[in-house]
């Protein structure tokens, strides 16, 4: 298969969401053509004053490009997009590729790779790790299974919206991956906000504490700006808590298919859940005010109101 330049490879991008209008943006701005698609209209339409076409449906969209990108909400939506009658797979070219980018099952990528394979289309399921600035930046990373040779031509794409990718193995190794990863980012940020809930406890200024935590070893790099924005009271939604809430329960649901017992991912899940419930589009960092409100720290949820009523103003 040939190296999928910017010369000649017609891509289509479906789902123009917060994550895929600003990688479809960065692939726009390396030279790419690239229709786009969405069910409402008006996000693909932003994009033709970047060089984008935007289709009027999924079978359009399918017969015109050589590689299909998508960024979807979530499994169901990612099997009838492609496999509805008129889905991507009834309108395909045989010979023509699709980069799945949603988080699902690993089950959901194996059963899309298949289907493709029958009609002639070969399949990566390629998630994204990484919140909306990296996705802008084109810092994200990639974590990839499926058609190893799709793999190794597709990396000027991946190069456009990516700083790493990564090849796991067969279908469903790139979702597996970002159902660990995306484990480790849940958990450990119920472990953070628990830990600075114990040291306000504890008589430690809330500011310094979080100052001096970032300082340290232990916390990860995906996990370190939401001490500076803590700080401030800011919870806006790099990634939404219901995003998490969402990969929480494909985690649990893979593991419990897997007969893997997860008690702490169990309970970090339960935790998101609390704060998800109180219906705001916050980040999933905001489980720091859960645990503040649980441990009865009212100064510093009177601090954290303050402060986010003097950034919103």
């Amino acid at each position: 298969m040939n190296s999928l330049t910017n010369e000649g490879t017609r891509l289509g991008f479906i789902g123009i969401g917060n994550m895929g209008s600003r990688m479809a943006r960065r692939l726009l701005d390396h030279g790419y053509q690239l229709t786009a698609y969405n069910r409402s209209r008006e996000p693909a339409e932003a994009l033709v004053k970047y060089g984008a076409t935007v289709a009027g449906s999924i079978a359009e969209i399918a017969a015109k490009s050589d590689v299909i990108l998508s960024s979807l909400t979530n499994d169901d939506v990612v099997k009838s997009v492609y496999a509805d009658p008129q889905g991507v797979l009834a309108y395909a070219r045989r010979g023509s590729a699709i980069i799945e980018m949603s988080t699902v099952l690993p089950a959901t990528s194996r059963e899309l790779c298949e289907l493709s394979r029958q009609a002639g289309v070969k399949c990566l399921d390629s998630p994204v790790s990484g919140s909306t600035p990296a996705a802008e930046e084109g810092k994200l990373t990639l974590f990839c299974g499926g058609d190893e040779e799709l793999f190794q031509a597709a990396q000027p794409i991946f190069s456009s919206i990516a700083s790493q990718y990564f090849y796991l193995g067969g279908s469903g190794s790139g979702t597996a991956m970002k159902l660990v990863a995306n484990t480790l980012l849940g958990v450990g940020m119920q472990a953070i906000a628990e830990s600075i809930a114990l040291g306000q406890k504890e008589g430690l200024d809330r500011h310094r504490l979080l100052e001096v935590l970032a300082h340290t070893a232990v916390i990860a790099p995906a996990h370190l700006g939401k001490l500076s924005r803590a700080d401030v009271g800011d919870y806006s939604a790099q990634f939404p808590i219901s995003l998490m809430n969402k990969d929480f329960g494909l985690v649990l649901k893979t593991a419990a298919a897997a007969k893997v017992p997860m008690p702490a991912t169990a309970a970090a899940f339960q935790m998101n859940v609390a704060e998800f419930s109180e219906g705001k589009e916050e980040d999933f960092s905001a489980v720091i005010k859960l645990m503040e409100r649980l441990a009865r720290l009212e100064n510093s949820e009177a601090a954290n109101r303050r402060v986010s009523g003097s950034v919103s103003s």
